[in-house]
């Protein structure tokens, strides 16, 4: 009776590619959010966090925080840079993408698009023919991470592109920041967008960017950009340890919390840890028959897998959840019901893989997919203890 009754204990396990897991002591960290924010107490938190947000980006530039969803921090980097008519570059691989071609239509840019279809990633040479195609190009954006589809483009060969024209480039690093090497300064990466709920370990609902010097330059006074989300007003603010606005107060304090953890522990190691991650649930995908998705880079904060033939990704998402309470991602647009995809980024470790790659060796098993039970656990196993053992050779 009492095993019988065990399994319906399941704990909720957020394997999704945000939001993700988090990190506990911000979780308590929160709970103290009964705090004026325009008291010198709270001045001191943020000017921490803005001065902890620049270290775990890598970059020596000013970096504005806002209280919204990454799509906040997209549409300011559009609304404070770019006026109606402006010729920009969108480059798209998947979902967001096309939310990049969306976001900056509806502020009535002229949009051209160039595209790969999902699963690949753009390259930079047809970035290059693009800018070649139009020179008058004001902008050019990106994702660094496309997490629709689990793929990476080459930030670092395009900037070097993009670079040598007056384009603004614009990277949405949501999700590649904390999983991926992105080198904002030594690039020369123009505006650099990240959100809460990824690689950072708390909820949703704070953004925030990286801007040039080249950007500042072409930035807006309030009139022709942004009431809300303004980037000088931020950057003001922001010098004086405040928010222009209400701030979302106990995000901040759940952010200060794990901005110091990733200070301890070292931004390239969160970085280590997602493609670790990664890599051994590439190498159980393998062993476990079924294909990876990405055909480009595949990214290190998530791993998109292909369904085995004749099985809706939905299924395995479903049974995901009704047989272990935890939670992974259906693809999106067109790869609904064709992908699943399993996040590494952020407070992910290897136990947490072991039990997810154990999970989906069942569910496999139970909807007629041939496996050999143990056979993807067994891939992470060895990954660990090679990696492992390498790391204390480096220490």
């Amino acid at each position: 009776m009492f095993l019988v009754s065990a399994m319906h204990v399941k704990k909720l396990r957020l394997l999704t590619p945000g939001p993700t897991p988090l990190y506990p002591p911000a979780v308590r960290a929160m709970a103290g959010s009964d705090i004026h924010h325009r008291t010198e107490d709270f001045r001191s938190i943020y000017r921490r966090v803005l001065k902890n947000l620049a270290h775990f980006m890598g970059t020596a530039k000013d970096v504005v925080l806002f209280s919204a969803s990454g799509t906040g921090a997209m549409e300011a980097a559009v609304s404070n840079l770019f006026s109606e008519g402006d010729k920009v570059l969108v480059v798209s691989a998947g979902k967001f993408g096309e939310r990049w071609a969306a976001l900056t239509r509806a502020f009535g840019l002229d949009v051209a698009v160039v595209e790969a279809p999902y699963g690949d990633a753009v390259s930079p040479e047809k970035v290059a023919e693009a800018l070649g195609a139009e020179p008058n190009t004001q902008g050019v954006f990106v994702q660094a991470t496309e997490s629709s589809t689990g793929v990476v483009h080459d930030i670092g060969a395009m900037a070097e592109i993009i670079r040598k024209t007056q384009a603004i480039f614009v990277v949405d690093a949501i999700t590649g920041l904390g999983t991926s090497h992105i080198d904002i300064d030594g690039w020369g990466l123009d505006v650099v967008v990240g959100g809460s709920q990824k690689a950072l370990m708390i909820p949703p609902g704070l953004s925030f960017v990286a801007i040039s010097e080249k950007a500042w330059a072409r930035t807006q006074d309030e009139a022709g950009g942004s009431f809300y989300f303004n980037f000088r007003k931020y950057k003001e603010a922001g010098e004086a340890g405040e928010s222009p606005f209400t701030p979302a107060i106990s995000l901040l304090l759940g952010l200060d919390s794990t901005l110091a953890y990733i200070r301890e522990i070292g931004p390239e190691k969160l970085i280590a840890n997602a493609q670790f991650l990664a890599c051994a649930t590439r190498k159980a995908a393998e062993a476990l028959s079924v294909q990876p998705f990405a055909k480009a880079t595949p990214a290190g904060a998530l791993t998109s897998i292909c369904a085995p033939d004749g099985i809706d990704s939905g299924e395995i998402v479903k049974q995901f959840d009704d047989r272990f309470g935890s939670i992974i991602a259906n693809g999106q647009g067109v790869m609904k019901g064709k992908i699943f995809r399993i996040a590494h980024l952020g407070y992910f470790d290897f136990s947490d893989l072991f039990g997810t790659m154990a999970g989906l060796e069942i569910i496999l098993e139970s909807l007629g997919h041939p496996i050999a039970l143990g056979a993807g656990v067994q891939a992470v196993q060895q990954t660990y203890i090679e990696m492992y053992s390498n790391l204390e050779i480096s220490d």
